[in-house]
Formats: C-alpha cells, structure tokens, sequence
C-alpha cells in the first residue's frame, strides 16, 4: 500500500483551525477548506511512486482490480475528502449522469473553453456525495414543504416576502418550489438586495430557527441565495451522522468538519451564495422540485466491526472502523481499490502508521492488515 501525500485546498470559505487541529499542524491563518485524497487531475495525491493518478494510469486493472476497470473504466471513480467549513459554500445541485454527458458535450460542441468562467459542465459525470461529520456539522439539503416555508417567511414580518409566501401556498409543490426559486433569482438586483437585507435584519432579531439564515446573510449580504436557502431544510449532523446528496438535491454546507466522498467529478450548478456564474435556466432544469426530509444516515454494523453508510451509488462505498485498544488486527483486503483515513487515535495500516489526517492507498487484492486504537475510513466501490 502507498501513504498519501495531499493537497490541502485554501478556497476561501476554508475553516482556518479545523484540518490543523486534526492534522495537529500550526494553523497558517489562511483557509485550509479541502484536503484531497485520489486521482483527481486537479489535486492528485502524491505516493512513492508518482502521483496516484500516475499510478493508476500506468497499470489500472493491477491496481484498481479487474471488476472495477471493467464497470468505471481505467480510472479511480471516487474521490475523498476531509472538508472544513468556516463559513457557507454556494447553494448548489449536482447533474445525474445523462444530463452531465448531454451538457459536457454540448458545451464542448459550442466551442465553450473549461476554465471560461460561465462554463457548467467541467467533465461528463454525475457529483453523488456523502458528507459524514466528524464534529458537529451544519447544512443545508433539500427542500423544506412549502407551506412550513410559507409560515417561516410570514414570521419575518418583511413586506417584500409575502408574495413568495403566497406563491407556496397557491400552487402544488413542485410548481410553487419552482415558481418561488425562480422569482428570487430573476428579480431586479437592487429591490432583491433591499429584501434581502431586511429579511437578515429580521433574522438576527429573531434568532432561534432563522439563526442559520442570519448566519448567511452576515457572509452574503444582498445576495438572493439567502432567499433561496430558506426554502431548504436546516440540517445539523452530530459527529458520525451523514447526509447523501443525489442528483437535483439543492444544499449547501455551511459550518464543520467532516468526511467527504463523491464520484470524481466537478460539475456543479449554482443557486447563489457566490459571487461565481449562476446559469439560471439550466440551474431549473436540473434542480429536482420536490420536498421531503433530508434524511439522515446513521452508520449500519456488520459483525466483523464495519460500519457502513448506505447510499445507492456504485462509485463510492464509505464505511468505518471504530477500533478498540486491544482489539488485535482487522484484515481488510478487498479486489477493488481502497483509501485508508485515520481520523483518531492511531492505526497502523500495514506498515504505516496513521495519525489523524494521515492516509494509505491500497490496490485491489493488497493485503490491508490495520491494527491499533482509534478510528479508521475506509472507502472503497461497489462492483
């Protein structure tokens, strides 16, 4: 197995104490907001024998085994994380994989260049994602019914929200979800600024269940995304508690530590919350208008001591390993790809040994011994 090297990215909503104290580094007083673990073009993680994508590249059925070449093709279908929120991310969906192929060809068909700024589709994949909390950890997933939405913008007492608040009441859910998301980000600058600025006042007021939105519109003021975001549900993990992210699901993370797991992929549509390019028509033909609860996953137990989110996606398989002292050695070969992340305590992982923040590559069918005390990631593919 091969101990990874990883890129810590500095975006600026980056929590600058989190992956430092986890990683029991001296904070820099930058952003430290991604560490990345895989073979992602953008950030690859380094080994002893070049970068993983390197390596993979040389050999990839030796190394991610024979049924995962076979079923994702010659590349490391997943990519993890470790993710520090300071302060919120954009509001954003993610394509499925017919609408992410038909944009990322049509955009390359138009000529539109990859690092054009107005570009949706940065490759032609689907972006599934896991978020698991290793501290308490706040989001924002799905939408809220839209009538609770309705009764949540008439306790603001802000004038400008009442035709919005008429709107979920009017129609059937979806198409007042759709109506609403599309006013907010179709209206005139100055007047939704105004709004906005009002509703956060109102907010901050009130505290208790506008707290999250008063948080966010201290990051944002004017901006329209703190409308938008109150149609979702308010979500706040507990550490090892998760949220899965499908297709057309609205969210956003907004403050925490957790590990993160998605298909490889960059494709991401934004609602707001950015001062990056929001598409607005195809932004609303992606979202999936329909509320619903967020769904919390709570980790599933085997007897050999694995703790398994469940989620319906083949690119990515997280679980964990919360290892006792004394526990003697857990053998986890498999024949598909793995990466190995201690979170706590220390594990030793073959012939390395894993702090928190530390990480090992393991190739299909390479034995993967890990002994020791504390807790262990381990993610992995369906095949």
């Amino acid at each position: 197995m091969d101990r990874l090297d990883n890129t810590v990215r500095p975006y600026a909503w980056g929590s600058t104490t989190a992956i430092p104290a986890l990683l029991g580094t001296e904070p820099t007083g930058e952003p430290q907001a991604e560490m990345w673990m895989g073979a992602h073009p953008g950030a690859p993680s380094r080994t002893g024998r070049g970068t993983l994508a390197e390596v993979v590249d040389a050999d990839p059925e030796k190394e991610l085994g024979a049924a995962s070449a076979a079923k994702f093709g010659p590349r490391l279908p997943f990519l993890l994380k470790l993710l520090a929120a300071g302060a919120p991310l954009s509001l954003q969906v993610h394509p499925d994989l017919a609408q992410a192929r038909a944009g990322y060809e049509d955009e390359e068909r138009r000529g539109v260049p990859l690092s054009a700024p107005h570009r949706n589709y940065k490759d032609a994949n689907h972006k599934p994602e896991l978020i698991c909390a290793l501290t308490e950890f706040d989001g924002l997933c799905g939408f809220r019914a839209p009538a609770e939405t309705a009764d949540l913008l008439d306790g603001l007492g802000v004038a400008s929200l009442k035709p919005y608040a008429d709107l979920l009441r009017a129609h059937p859910e979806d198409a007042a979800l759709r109506e609403v998301l599309t006013a907010i980000l179709t209206a005139d600058p100055e007047e939704m600024s105004r709004t906005v600025t009002e509703t956060a006042a109102a907010c901050d007021r009130l505290g208790g269940a506008y707290a999250p939105y008063a948080g966010i519109a201290h990051h944002y003021p004017g901006d329209p995304g703190v409308l938008a975001a109150m149609l979702l549900n308010h979500v706040r993990l507990q550490p090892g508690e998760a949220l899965f992210l499908g297709a057309g699901i609205p969210h956003a993370y907004l403050d925490g530590l957790g590990v993160e797991i998605m298909a490889n992929s960059d494709n991401v549509l934004r609602c707001g919350l950015t001062p990056k390019h929001v598409d607005v028509p195809e932004l609303l033909r992606i979202v999936r208008f329909e509320a619903g609860d967020p769904g919390i996953l709570r980790p599933e137990a085997s007897p050999d001591g694995e703790e398994v989110y469940d989620t319906p996606i083949d690119e990515f398989r997280l679980s964990r390993y919360v290892l006792p002292e004394g526990s003697g050695v857990r053998d986890l070969t498999l024949p598909t790809p793995q990466i190995l992340l201690c979170t706590a305590g220390t594990v030793r992982a073959g012939e390395h040994e894993l702090a928190p923040g530390r990480s090992v590559f393991v190739p299909a069918d390479e034995t993967a011994e890990v002994s020791g005390s504390g807790t262990v990631f381990r993610a992995t593919v369906r095949v």
